[in-house]
């Protein structure tokens, strides 16, 4: 069975000391509704945007969330298609798993959903590859090194799965199950194409079935992305005789370690700014009210007609549910007569 290789130094405890304990203060910290939702797809936003220019695709931040709010982007169609397929995984990354354990079928729906329609061979969508390949540093060109023969990679999946879904893995800390994880899935390149992104989400997968997400308030991908030199010299750094994963986790976990203090100085600016709230407590919204809330993010106001047809309620349960919101200074009404709508206050 897989089991890694590595070393507690002081620059990797000390990293997830401070990891912890930035996670304990965001979760206990003041934030409405609307913040939590507008933090969450700002992350959202971001990590689609750095993972796929990691792998070469060229739309500015600014394009990818006019392309997460459907608006109209010039680019080809497999640029836009890889942008939507890593949106939509990273949407609905808990469908990856179930009862918390990440099974081959899981894997490949994961590489199938990422790739759709943007391969050269529609065939290699979520099948394990059957040829040889390399992984090299797309900025200057040099192979990092060779994985695996293709013969090799359905054990060597089947052995990282049992190691992951394993009683070892879980008493490791989340963090650093992330980081193994997406080192030995680079490792092994078990698909033609798409192993980057893949490997990648299986992080964020991990640490939401760790419940170390964090509400999902930060990405990693952006600090990949920040300095694609030495993500790539940090993959470099395992050995293949050793598999030594000490500098790769070092590195892993100062990217947490930066993501996440990111997410506390910014949940701290917007807490202070409600000091007084504080003390009447978390706002509680119903799910319907959430997703009211979360459809104005995404599409940057709602109509009445909106929530009756997204919900398929009356036109007394659609008032009921503006009149909590505006009660609660959440949204505001814009417009007149016919034309009302509502945006985020």
């Amino acid at each position: 069975m897989f089991k890694p290789k590595f070393n507690y130094t002081h620059n990797i405890v000390n990293n997830l000391v401070e990891i912890t304990s930035a996670r304990e203060l965001i979760l206990n910290a003041y934030l409405v509704p609307k913040w939590e939702i507008s933090l969450r797809r700002e992350a959202l936003i971001r990590a689609t945007h750095a993972s796929t220019a990691i792998e070469g695709n060229p739309l500015t931040l600014e394009e990818v969330s006019k392309l997460a709010q459907g608006r109209k982007v010039t680019a080809t169609r497999k640029t836009k298609q890889e942008v939507l397929n890593y949106l939509h995984v990273l949407e609905n990354i808990k469908k990856y798993q179930k009862d918390k354990k990440i099974t081959e079928s899981h894997i490949l729906k994961l590489h199938r959903d990422i790739t759709k329609g943007t391969l050269e061979n529609p065939e290699w969508e979520g099948k394990y590859r059957r040829i040889q390949v390399y992984v090299g540093n797309k900025i200057t060109g040099e192979i990092i090194f060779t994985p695996p023969p293709s013969k090799e990679v359905p054990i060597l999946m089947k052995e990282f799965l049992e190691w992951l879904n394993s009683k070892e893995s879980s008493k490791l800390h989340p963090v650093l199950v992330a980081g193994i994880s997406h080192y030995e899935f680079v490792r092994i390149h078990p698909f033609v194409d798409g192993n980057g992104r893949c490997a990648r989400a299986l992080a964020t997968l991990i640490l939401y079935i760790r419940e170390f997400d964090i509400k999902r308030f930060f990405t990693l991908d952006d600090y990949y992305d920040s300095d694609r030199i030495a993500y790539y010299s940090a993959l470099k750094s395992v050995t293949q005789k050793t598999f030594d994963l000490t500098q790769w986790l070092e590195y892993f976990t100062e990217g947490v370690r930066v993501s996440i203090l990111r997410v506390e100085e910014k949940v701290l600016q917007l807490s202070l700014e409600r000091q007084k709230q504080r003390e009447k407590g978390q706002i509680a919204l119903t799910e319907r009210q959430m997703k009211i809330i979360e459809f104005i993010q995404r599409n940057g106001r709602i109509t009445s007609g909106d929530i009756q047809k997204t919900f398929n309620i009356s036109r007394q349960a659609v008032h009921k549910e503006i009149k909590k919101l505006l009660e609660l200074e959440i949204i505001e009404q814009k417009g007149s007569g016919r034309r009302i709508f509502y945006v985020l206050k």
